[in-house]
């Protein structure tokens, strides 16, 4: 079964799903491998594969000639792109093959030209892997705001476009291709206290309306902490006529310094019941434990009000994610 038939199913059972992160560059695969195997247990629906392009650092070097032919003491520093977690679609394609679980890879426009995602696609559609979510991502450090690379796309709308050409059977340029493969299922991802760069919340999903209309077939959300909110979001959604299933995105609380990285980091809210017993965690144990028990008790709300379906970001939390789908299974 495929990831979009997965969520458009109306039935009763309790599923989830999970994001995990490719391996730093040189580190192997077994850490990834172990965390899997904690989830893999609880039957998840398909487990979700980030992207990480390039990104520029600052490199000191020493030595170097100077205008005089002598050896330059001070040091200068050089500005390169490095790229430390490769491998995605790799990946996405090893867990397939371990673990025979549906597997979704993000395909983003950050760090690539519209010929890096023609390619990116046809090696997916090799391995036959056709479940993909579709995502502008993420500005670079040190820019103020989002800068396609030359060659590549500026919104996740024109992402959708060239794969939905691509699905029709055509390359970027318009070429027709000679022996089409499977189509690509995509979603996208949609902000239920809005994006950061978004004027307001309310131009953010008519931005959500407009990749439905272009093909979407169903959205995650960025993470929540408060149900409310998401609830407000849907209903809001539904109201504009965005009919596509909206599947809640969640992670635990799992260290102290999260009260104030979490805001920062992924521009949502900490509830104050929440933020008022963080601040009373002696310890980052403290804090695990209490994260648990928020993420089940907002699991449970989710499901009580129909909500079948739950994605869980696991970055740092995997322990804690298990120990809160324990009690929910």
């Amino acid at each position: 079964m495929s990831v979009t038939e997965f969520i458009h199913q109306d039935k009763e059972s309790r599923r989830f799903s999970f994001e995990v992160l490719p391996p730093l560059k040189g580190t192997g695969t077994e850490r990834l491998f172990a965390d899997i195997d904690k989830l893999r247990e609880f039957d998840p629906a398909y487990i979700n594969i980030t992207t990480h392009h390039s990104e520029f650092v600052y490199r000191e070097v020493r030595g170097t000639r100077n205008e005089e032919g002598g050896t330059n003491e001070e040091p200068r520093f050089e500005r390169i792109r490095v790229r430390r977690r490769p491998g995605t679609v790799a990946i996405a394609a090893a867990i397939q093959q371990r673990y025979n679980i549906p597997v979704q890879p993000h395909v983003i426009c950050s760090g690539t030209t519209i010929e890096d995602i023609e390619y990116e696609l046809l090696d997916l559609q090799f391995l036959g892997i056709s479940d993909i979510l579709l995502l502008r991502g993420d500005k670079a450090k040190e820019d103020s705001r989002f800068v396609p690379t030359p060659g590549g796309h500026a919104h996740t709308t024109d992402l959708i476009r060239q794969v939905k050409r691509f699905n029709e059977g055509f390359f970027a340029d318009g070429t027709p291709i000679k022996q089409p493969g499977r189509k690509f299922d995509y979603g996208v991802a949609c902000y239920p206290e809005k994006h950061e760069e978004a004027p307001n919340l309310e131009m953010d999903m008519q931005y959500l309306k407009e990749k439905q209309d272009l093909g979407a077939q169903y959205a995650v959300t960025q993470l929540f902490y408060d149900n409310e909110k998401y609830f407000a979001f849907v209903e809001k959604a539904r109201a504009m006529g965005i009919t596509i299933p909206i599947i809640p995105g969640i992670k635990p609380m799992a260290k102290l310094s999260q009260l104030t990285v979490v805001p920062k980091t992924f521009h949502c809210d900490i509830p104050e019941p929440l933020a008022r017993e963080i601040v009373k965690c002696k310890t980052d144990e403290d804090a695990r434990q209490l994260g648990i028990e928020w993420t089940t008790e907002q699991c449970r709300q989710l499901y009580a009000h129909g909500v079948h379906n739950i994605h869980f970001y696991t970055v740092s939390a995997v322990d804690s994610v298990v120990s809160v789908v324990k009690q929910l299974i």
